[in-house]
């Protein structure tokens, strides 16, 4: 089934984050990672916090439950969509890197190298990287405004609607890094993708799922950026050789 297929891909990651060769490329993703996620982190819980504390002095007395009802509920919120947000916002500063970690993950699979381009060469793609990471950024804040509309207005239809757009979005964040390092159309990326919609989807939901998961979600990243590079070299990449 497609569907358990792209959650193994996304898994096989964390085995290839420790391989002889791999892991230094690791490194400098899953260092943005941790400080951008566990700082913000920190202070989202403090702002939250200080806002609760707003709305209860608000509050009379007798209402003061409905601390215990808010809390769940803002955390429900996070989960579903600052969690996506900020995957966004940190893979545009780490794109770089998590192209240059896809590239190595490929060439670990398959023994061949994407290109023989240098450091200096290496550094020229970078504007072209942060372009993509732009386009895909104006593909997801319209959508996400829609959905997340949708979220509050569609009781039910509308969270399962915003759990799948999430998913979608992740697949596309993290599999446009193997596409890209070949120069492939972020138009023409979509379409692949959407052909094999059970692996998409498998794929996207395993990342919301580890995502929303303190801690382990800080690993997250190059985990997905190895799992969606073997997803390319076992599904896709044989249509452009």
């Amino acid at each position: 089934m497609q569907l358990t297929q792209g959650i193994e891909y996304f898994l096989s990651g964390f085995s290839l984050i420790t391989q002889k060769g791999l892991k230094r490329f690791v490194f400098i993703p899953l260092l943005i990672n941790v400080l951008l996620f566990g700082s913000s982190l920190f202070f989202l819980y403090d702002w939250l916090t200080q806002g609760f504390n707003y709305l209860n002095n608000l509050l009379p007395s007798w209402l003061s439950w409905l601390e215990w009802l808010m809390w769940p509920i803002a955390i429900m919120v996070i989960l579903f969509s600052y969690s996506m947000v900020f995957t966004v916002i940190t893979n545009f500063i780490a794109a770089p890197f998590n192209g240059l970690l896809s590239e190595k993950v490929e060439m670990h699979l398959t023994g061949q190298k994407i290109n023989d381009d240098g450091l200096a060469d290496l550094l020229k793609d970078v504007p072209r990287m942060l372009g993509r990471e732009w386009t895909k950024l104006c593909y997801y804040l319209p959508r996400a405004i829609g959905f997340f509309i949708l979220l509050w207005v569609l009781p039910l239809i509308g969270q399962i609607l915003w759990v799948m757009f999430t998913c979608w979005m992740y697949n596309v964040q993290y599999n446009d890094y193997p596409f890209d390092n070949h120069k492939i159309h972020f138009k023409q990326m979509k379409a692949d993708l959407k052909t094999k919609q059970g692996l998409s989807y498998g794929f996207g939901f395993a990342v919301f799922v580890l995502t929303s998961i303190p801690v382990v979600n800080l690993i997250v990243m190059p985990v997905a950026v190895c799992g969606a590079t073997r997803l390319w070299v076992e599904n896709y990449r044989q249509h452009y050789r």
